[in-house]
Protein backbone atom coordinates (compact mmCIF):
# COMPACT_ATOMS: atom_id res chain seq x y z
CA UNK A 1 0.00 0.00 0.00
CA UNK A 2 1.23 3.46 -0.93
CA UNK A 3 1.24 6.30 1.82
CA UNK A 4 2.12 9.71 2.25
CA UNK A 5 3.02 11.46 5.33
CA UNK A 6 3.25 15.25 5.99
CA UNK A 7 6.37 16.06 7.85
CA UNK A 8 7.92 19.63 7.83
CA UNK A 9 5.78 21.54 5.00
CA UNK A 10 6.44 18.27 2.86
CA UNK A 11 5.65 14.99 2.15
CA UNK A 12 7.42 11.43 2.76
CA UNK A 13 5.90 8.41 0.75
CA UNK A 14 6.41 5.44 1.61
CA UNK A 15 5.33 2.01 1.28
CA UNK A 16 3.68 -1.14 3.07
CA UNK A 17 3.70 -4.73 2.23
CA UNK A 18 2.83 -8.10 4.29
CA UNK A 19 2.45 -8.81 8.36
CA UNK A 20 4.25 -9.53 11.24
CA UNK A 21 7.77 -8.46 12.85
CA UNK A 22 8.61 -5.37 10.62
CA UNK A 23 11.79 -4.86 8.61
CA UNK A 24 12.58 -1.39 6.91
CA UNK A 25 14.15 -1.07 3.27
CA UNK A 26 16.25 2.25 2.92
CA UNK A 27 17.16 2.41 -0.59
CA UNK A 28 20.24 4.19 -2.26
CA UNK A 29 21.22 7.19 -4.00
CA UNK A 30 19.21 7.86 -6.89
CA UNK A 31 16.57 5.03 -5.66
CA UNK A 32 13.14 4.85 -4.30
CA UNK A 33 10.56 2.27 -2.50
CA UNK A 34 10.14 0.80 -6.17
CA UNK A 35 13.85 0.02 -6.56
CA UNK A 36 13.42 -2.69 -4.08
CA UNK A 37 10.98 -4.34 -6.56
CA UNK A 38 10.04 -8.38 -6.03
CA UNK A 39 12.80 -8.11 -3.09
CA UNK A 40 10.61 -6.32 -0.93
CA UNK A 41 7.96 -8.63 -2.28
CA UNK A 42 9.50 -11.80 -1.17
CA UNK A 43 9.80 -10.47 2.02
CA UNK A 44 6.18 -9.67 2.74
CA UNK A 45 5.05 -12.94 2.90
CA UNK A 46 7.41 -13.18 6.02
CA UNK A 47 7.02 -9.95 7.65
CA UNK A 48 5.78 -6.32 7.42
CA UNK A 49 7.53 -4.55 5.16
CA UNK A 50 7.98 -0.42 5.32
CA UNK A 51 9.87 1.08 2.21
CA UNK A 52 10.37 4.73 2.36
CA UNK A 53 11.24 7.08 -0.34
CA UNK A 54 14.04 8.99 1.35
CA UNK A 55 13.87 12.84 1.32
CA UNK A 56 14.44 14.34 -2.14
CA UNK A 57 14.07 10.99 -4.22
CA UNK A 58 10.61 9.14 -5.12
CA UNK A 59 7.54 10.58 -4.07
CA UNK A 60 8.94 12.65 -1.22
CA UNK A 61 9.78 16.17 -0.90
CA UNK A 62 13.03 17.93 -0.93
CA UNK A 63 13.21 20.03 2.37
CA UNK A 64 16.40 21.82 1.94
CA UNK A 65 19.92 22.57 0.27
CA UNK A 66 21.00 19.58 1.62
CA UNK A 67 19.49 16.37 3.85
CA UNK A 68 22.27 15.15 6.34
CA UNK A 69 21.55 11.26 7.28
CA UNK A 70 20.28 12.29 10.60
CA UNK A 71 17.20 14.55 9.41
CA UNK A 72 16.97 11.45 6.28
CA UNK A 73 16.61 8.94 9.71
CA UNK A 74 14.43 11.32 11.50
CA UNK A 75 11.57 10.51 8.59
CA UNK A 76 11.85 7.14 9.06
CA UNK A 77 11.26 7.46 12.39
CA UNK A 78 8.52 9.55 11.81
CA UNK A 79 7.04 6.75 9.56
CA UNK A 80 7.54 4.40 11.97
CA UNK A 81 5.72 6.53 14.61
CA UNK A 82 3.04 6.57 11.73
CA UNK A 83 2.26 2.85 11.84
CA UNK A 84 2.90 2.50 15.61
CA UNK A 85 5.72 0.36 14.86
CA UNK A 86 7.98 0.27 18.09
CA UNK A 87 10.63 -2.41 16.65
CA UNK A 88 12.49 -3.20 13.54
CA UNK A 89 15.29 -4.40 11.61
CA UNK A 90 16.65 -1.84 9.39
CA UNK A 91 18.04 -2.45 6.17
CA UNK A 92 20.23 -0.05 4.27
CA UNK A 93 21.15 -0.03 0.69
CA UNK A 94 24.61 1.89 0.25
CA UNK A 95 23.18 5.87 1.28
CA UNK A 96 20.39 3.94 2.92
CA UNK A 97 23.06 2.16 4.94
CA UNK A 98 24.09 5.19 6.47
CA UNK A 99 21.00 6.54 7.01
CA UNK A 100 20.33 3.49 9.03
CA UNK A 101 23.57 3.63 11.10
CA UNK A 102 22.19 7.20 12.00
CA UNK A 103 19.03 5.86 12.58
CA UNK A 104 20.31 3.22 14.74
CA UNK A 105 22.40 6.19 17.00
CA UNK A 106 19.18 8.73 17.38
CA UNK A 107 16.67 5.61 18.40
CA UNK A 108 18.72 2.66 19.58
CA UNK A 109 15.45 1.06 21.20
CA UNK A 110 13.58 0.22 18.28
CA UNK A 111 16.73 -1.37 16.75
CA UNK A 112 16.30 -5.65 16.47
CA UNK A 113 18.94 -5.61 13.59
CA UNK A 114 20.92 -3.80 11.13
CA UNK A 115 21.82 -4.55 7.77
CA UNK A 116 24.41 -2.53 5.41
CA UNK A 117 23.73 -4.03 2.23
CA UNK A 118 26.84 -2.45 -0.33
CA UNK A 119 27.15 0.10 2.89
CA UNK A 120 29.33 1.00 5.60
CA UNK A 121 30.37 2.86 8.29
CA UNK A 122 33.07 5.10 7.97
CA UNK A 123 33.02 8.81 7.04
CA UNK A 124 34.14 10.30 3.84
CA UNK A 125 37.22 10.75 2.84
CA UNK A 126 38.50 14.10 2.02
CA UNK A 127 39.39 12.57 -1.37
CA UNK A 128 35.63 11.19 -1.60
CA UNK A 129 34.23 15.13 -0.14
CA UNK A 130 35.96 16.52 -3.30
CA UNK A 131 34.23 14.07 -5.92
CA UNK A 132 31.06 14.37 -4.14
CA UNK A 133 31.70 18.15 -4.91
CA UNK A 134 32.56 17.64 -8.06
CA UNK A 135 29.43 14.99 -8.69
CA UNK A 136 27.26 18.34 -7.66
CA UNK A 137 28.82 20.31 -10.71
CA UNK A 138 28.67 17.35 -13.02
CA UNK A 139 24.69 17.06 -12.04
CA UNK A 140 24.12 20.98 -12.43
CA UNK A 141 25.56 20.90 -15.83
CA UNK A 142 24.11 17.14 -17.25
CA UNK A 143 22.01 15.60 -14.89
CA UNK A 144 20.83 12.67 -17.32
CA UNK A 145 24.12 12.29 -19.03
CA UNK A 146 25.63 11.46 -14.97
CA UNK A 147 22.88 9.09 -14.45
CA UNK A 148 22.96 7.07 -17.91
CA UNK A 149 26.79 6.70 -17.44
CA UNK A 150 26.08 6.29 -13.20
CA UNK A 151 23.39 3.15 -12.99
CA UNK A 152 25.09 0.73 -15.48
CA UNK A 153 28.58 1.41 -13.26
CA UNK A 154 26.41 -0.14 -9.99
CA UNK A 155 26.58 -3.59 -11.78
CA UNK A 156 29.28 -6.35 -12.02
CA UNK A 157 30.42 -6.40 -15.64
CA UNK A 158 29.76 -10.14 -15.96
CA UNK A 159 25.75 -9.07 -15.23
CA UNK A 160 25.33 -5.91 -17.37
CA UNK A 161 24.05 -7.83 -20.33
CA UNK A 162 22.26 -10.33 -18.38
CA UNK A 163 20.25 -7.61 -16.76
CA UNK A 164 19.80 -4.54 -19.02
CA UNK A 165 16.21 -4.59 -18.58
CA UNK A 166 16.91 -3.73 -14.69
CA UNK A 167 19.11 -1.26 -15.54
CA UNK A 168 17.41 0.53 -17.97
CA UNK A 169 14.29 0.48 -15.14
CA UNK A 170 16.76 2.09 -12.51
CA UNK A 171 17.65 4.85 -14.97
CA UNK A 172 14.23 5.93 -16.00
CA UNK A 173 13.75 5.58 -12.33
CA UNK A 174 16.55 7.53 -11.27
CA UNK A 175 16.08 10.67 -13.57
CA UNK A 176 12.73 11.52 -11.71
CA UNK A 177 15.22 12.80 -8.89
CA UNK A 178 15.43 16.05 -8.97
CA UNK A 179 18.58 17.90 -9.41
CA UNK A 180 18.00 19.44 -5.88
CA UNK A 181 17.14 16.12 -4.78
CA UNK A 182 20.61 14.84 -6.07
CA UNK A 183 22.31 17.48 -4.73
CA UNK A 184 20.95 17.37 -0.92
CA UNK A 185 21.62 13.74 -1.03
CA UNK A 186 25.38 13.99 -2.23
CA UNK A 187 25.72 17.06 0.56
CA UNK A 188 24.22 15.13 3.30
CA UNK A 189 26.41 12.00 2.80
CA UNK A 190 29.38 14.48 2.65
CA UNK A 191 28.95 16.12 5.67
CA UNK A 192 27.84 12.59 7.71
CA UNK A 193 30.41 11.16 10.53
CA UNK A 194 31.53 7.91 11.12
CA UNK A 195 29.79 5.19 12.90
CA UNK A 196 32.51 2.64 13.11
CA UNK A 197 31.90 3.44 17.49
CA UNK A 198 28.52 2.35 16.94
CA UNK A 199 29.33 -1.15 15.38
CA UNK A 200 31.65 -1.68 17.90
CA UNK A 201 29.14 -1.12 20.82
CA UNK A 202 26.20 -2.48 19.01
CA UNK A 203 23.34 -4.35 21.08
CA UNK A 204 21.74 -6.12 17.93
CA UNK A 205 22.85 -8.42 15.19
CA UNK A 206 24.96 -6.29 12.01
CA UNK A 207 24.81 -8.42 8.63
CA UNK A 208 27.05 -7.21 6.49
CA UNK A 209 26.31 -8.26 2.15
CA UNK A 210 28.62 -7.15 -0.10
CA UNK A 211 29.80 -7.98 -3.86
CA UNK A 212 33.14 -8.95 -4.83
CA UNK A 213 32.92 -6.65 -7.96
CA UNK A 214 31.59 -3.96 -6.04
CA UNK A 215 33.16 -0.74 -6.99
CA UNK A 216 31.60 1.63 -4.84
CA UNK A 217 32.44 -0.21 -1.85
CA UNK A 218 35.29 -2.19 -1.79
CA UNK A 219 35.24 -5.83 -0.64
CA UNK A 220 38.39 -4.75 1.80
CA UNK A 221 36.46 -1.71 4.20
CA UNK A 222 33.71 -4.41 4.23
CA UNK A 223 35.59 -6.69 5.49
CA UNK A 224 37.76 -4.23 7.84
CA UNK A 225 33.93 -3.78 9.22
CA UNK A 226 32.57 -7.10 9.77
CA UNK A 227 34.93 -8.20 12.80
CA UNK A 228 33.55 -5.14 14.50
CA UNK A 229 30.18 -5.95 15.86
CA UNK A 230 29.77 -8.47 18.90
CA UNK A 231 27.38 -10.22 16.53
CA UNK A 232 27.99 -10.17 13.05
CA UNK A 233 26.79 -11.63 9.73
CA UNK A 234 28.28 -12.09 6.61
CA UNK A 235 27.29 -12.64 3.24
CA UNK A 236 30.07 -12.19 0.27
CA UNK A 237 28.86 -12.37 -2.95
CA UNK A 238 30.69 -13.85 -6.39
CA UNK A 239 30.03 -12.02 -9.38
CA UNK A 240 28.07 -9.22 -7.94
CA UNK A 241 28.53 -5.37 -7.94
CA UNK A 242 26.71 -2.81 -6.08
CA UNK A 243 23.18 -4.36 -6.48
CA UNK A 244 23.14 -7.71 -5.02
CA UNK A 245 19.46 -7.58 -4.59
CA UNK A 246 19.51 -7.21 -8.29
CA UNK A 247 21.82 -9.05 -9.23
CA UNK A 248 21.65 -11.84 -6.83
CA UNK A 249 18.19 -12.09 -5.69
CA UNK A 250 17.54 -15.57 -4.34
CA UNK A 251 20.71 -15.82 -2.19
CA UNK A 252 20.16 -12.18 -0.74
CA UNK A 253 16.39 -12.70 0.29
CA UNK A 254 17.19 -15.84 1.38
CA UNK A 255 20.14 -14.35 4.21
CA UNK A 256 18.07 -11.56 4.99
CA UNK A 257 14.29 -13.81 5.55
CA UNK A 258 17.20 -15.95 7.70
CA UNK A 259 18.65 -13.21 9.48
CA UNK A 260 15.65 -10.91 10.11
CA UNK A 261 14.25 -14.39 12.17
CA UNK A 262 17.12 -14.40 13.78
CA UNK A 263 16.79 -10.86 15.37
CA UNK A 264 13.59 -11.47 16.31
CA UNK A 265 14.48 -14.21 18.76
CA UNK A 266 17.57 -12.41 19.50
CA UNK A 267 17.48 -11.52 23.75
Amino acid sequence: MEKLLTLNNGNIGYKTEGSGPCIVLLHGFLESSDTWGGFSQKLSEYYTVISPDLPGHGSSSVFGFDHPMEFMASAVKAILDAENIDSAVVCGHSMGGYVSLAFAKAYPGVMKGLILFHSHASADSEEVKENRLRTVKVVEENKLGFITSFVPSLFSPANTARLEGEITRLQEESKKTTTEGVTAALLGMRSRKSSLGLLTTAQYPVLFISGKQDSRIPLDKALSQMVLPPHSEALILDNTGHMGFIEQPQKTVSAVIGFTKRCFLHT
